[in-house]
């Protein structure tokens, strides 16, 4: 018998609170890779996940300070290396020109930094995703909220899983072929 490889587990909850003590029940069962849907942002559920804090922070921070530091060397390189000009006895490194666009540029850094890195950690944009193809998942965009055990978890077994969903009684409890 050929079986499809599993992309994981679904299961579909009616609330968000009932969402979160599944979510910790499954985590003290020693599960580390759990995944969330829901419609709308859950307080605390990063934390029950255990989701770490990420990267898009202190890439914001590099993206911001590379783009400052760099047209900041910019505006000092063409007014004092490369093409200096004396106008009314004022230094050539007249640094207080220098800051609205090296503000601006921070900021603009920054901004795209944060961007990049947010699309690149979420593995977007992803045109196809193995929950799509269960029917009663874009309910997660509207008013359910659903747990998925993903299959490369390192403690997945199928019959461990369905059995561990199985408690917490879903509205649905699927499996989703990789």
């Amino acid at each position: 018998m050929n079986e499809l490889p599993l992309y994981g587990l679904l299961a579909e909850f009616p609330s968000a609170e009932a969402l979160c003590a599944a979510v910790r029940h499954v985590r003290a069962r020693g599960w580390t890779r759990v995944e969330a849907y829901t419609p709308f942002a859950i307080e605390g559920l990063d934390e029950i996940i255990g989701a770490d804090k990420g990267w898009i922070a202190p890439l914001t921070l590099l993206g911001g300070i590379v783009g400052g530091a760099a047209t900041y060397f910019l505006q000092w390189y063409a007014a004092v290396v490369d093409y200096p000009i004396n106008i009314g006895g004022r230094p050539l490194n007249s640094w207080p020109a220098f800051i609205p666009a090296t503000f601006e540029i921070t900021i603009l850094g920054a901004a795209i930094a944060a961007v990049v890195t947010m699309l690149v950690l979420n593995g977007l944009p992803r045109l196809y995703h193995p929950l799509f193809e269960v029917e009663e998942f874009e309910l997660a965009s509207r008013n359910r909220f659903f747990l998925c055990l993903p299959a490369r978890d390192p403690v997945f077994a199928p019959g461990f899983a369905r059995d561990l969903l199985g408690e917490l009684h879903p509205l649905l409890l699927r499996e989703v072929p990789a």
